[in-house]
């Protein structure tokens, strides 16, 4: 995995900035649901919790069948 370095605002935490991150790639289907949960530092289990806090939907049946 490659690493990035960036400056973020204070208002910006590290942890959030990964979250959103992680969040917009699986979005955009660049990342699997377990890539997307590994990135932003959660199980796959809470990375779903967490998705739903978004208005997002990507799951494949698969990746629903895996965890819940």
């Amino acid at each position: 995995m490659k690493a990035l370095q960036i400056e973020l605002p204070p208002k910006v935490s590290e942890e959030e900035a990964k979250l959103l991150l992680a969040i917009k790639l699986y979005e955009l289907g660049r990342l699997s649901l377990g890539q997307s949960a590994k990135l932003a530092g959660y199980s796959k289990r809470a990375f779903i919790g967490l998705l739903g806090k978004y208005p997002i939907v990507a799951y494949s049946p698969e990746e629903l069948r895996c965890c819940c």
